[in-house]
């Protein structure tokens, strides 16, 4: 699940500069309403089809996917612009056994999109005084073995830990079996695998953060990471397609399955259980609704927002940094891309957020694909009129 940002040739996006630091508050007191989330309001998506314009770009998108599908692409792409839906697709099979075609609610695991997600849900509570994230993970998790490691910290990958998905199958060798992210931490405080560097001292990518910041919620919250992301996240804003995978629950009959390029299945292994940094499943048309609640601050203020926006890496020159839960390219003159891409077993996601132009690029399959991720690029110089180099080419 590792990313790699590449040049964007041509792209203007409107600059959110912010710093990684923010003023300490007080976690002790709860925010009233923390309990009563805000109540759903699931409104139709809106469409800009018909114009002459609009069904100029479907014909340019349509004849470029059917090359993609030639290619081996399965998965649903969605297309909005200042908030509403110019290109919505759905190709290829869900499950292929079942022969059952992908569509508009066949939920596919994001993949280390989720991060947006468990990031998000750590402001949601510091917003609500429920946690402090200047806080070290010991405050949260008491035997939590390494000290120094705050919770912004693991936010911005930032902390110095190792990555769980390589270190476990060290001291746990049932591979196979799913464990918890609770488990995950029981490993960690019974060995210590050595830390990578002194934390706060460079950015690395790891999936062990967002685990750990998944446990927090839970232990925070008193809910499972499942329950307490439906209850107030996906449930608020009428995502009614958008679940956490629980392996020992099995997947609903409308998830998609995961394969490999060569359509065998991939099966479920030891992290297939942890959740955090992945395991969350959506649609396109749900993912579009989180987008969208992010310009209309529904869950976060705009300073939480702009909070998670801030770039918090600077000891390597370059446009590449990463937020509190999201990935980033800063330019020089300010302006900025949002995304995050994402990558777990066979399902390959991609999700730009052009904030300027209120544009949102979603692609998510679920047949092993890397050409995926060059497919923005493509996508936005269809729809702008120009000529896109870059993006981010890897999961």
């Amino acid at each position: 699940m590792k990313l790699r940002s590449a040049c964007i040739s041509v792209l203007s996006v409107l600059s959110l500069a912010i710093a990684c630091n923010s003023p300490v508050q007080n976690a002790a007191a709860r925010t009233p309403g923390f309990d009563d989330p805000v109540k759903a309001t699931v409104a139709p998506l809106i469409y800009d089809t018909l114009s002459a314009n609009a069904r100029s770009i479907i014909a340019q998108l349509d004849e470029y996917y059917r090359g993609q599908v030639r290619a081996g692409f399965n998965g649903a792409v969605l297309v909005g612009v200042k908030g509403k839906v110019v290109y919505e697709r759905y190709f290829g099979v869900s499950n292929r056994e079942k022969k059952m075609p992908v569509a508009f609610n066949s939920s596919s695991q994001l993949a280390s999109i989720s991060k947006t997600f468990t990031g998000a849900a750590i402001l949601y509570l510091y917003e609500h005084k429920m946690l402090n994230i200047d806080y070290p993970v010991q405050h949260y998790i008491k035997d939590f073995p390494y000290s120094g490691i705050s919770l912004r910290m693991l936010l911005n990958h930032r902390s110095g830990l190792p990555d769980y998905t390589k270190w476990v199958p060290v001291y746990n060798k049932d591979t196979r079996t799913p464990i918890t992210n609770e488990a995950v931490v029981g490993l960690m405080v019974k060995h210590k695998p050595r830390v990578e560097f002194r934390p706060n001292t460079r950015f690395k990518y790891c999936n062990t953060n967002f685990a750990l910041l998944a446990r927090v919620i839970e232990v925070v919250s008193k809910m499972s990471y499942a329950e307490f992301m439906n209850k107030h996240i996906f449930a608020p804003l009428g995502m009614t397609n958008t679940f956490v995978y629980e392996p020992w629950k099995g997947l609903p009959g409308n998830a998609t399955i995961s394969y490999k390029y060569n359509w065998v299945r991939e099966p479920d292994m030891f992290a297939d259980g942890v959740t955090g940094d992945k395991g969350i499943y959506s649609t396109v048309q749900d993912m579009f609704r989180w987008d969208q609640s992010l310009y209309n601050s529904t869950l976060l203020s705009n300073e939480m927002i702009e909070l998670s926006y801030g770039p918090c890496s600077f000891e390597k020159p370059g446009i590449k940094n990463y937020g509190l839960g999201w990935r980033m390219l800063c330019y020089p003159n300010g302006n900025k891309v949002i995304y995050h891409n994402g990558w777990w077993h066979g399902n390959n996601t991609s999700f730009y957020r052009l904030i300027k132009e209120n544009m949102t690029i979603i692609v998510l399959g679920n047949r092993f694909n890397k050409a995926i991720y060059r497919q923005a690029p493509v996508i936005y110089g269809i729809v702008k009129g120009v000529e896109a180099t870059g993006f981010d080419d890897e999961g």
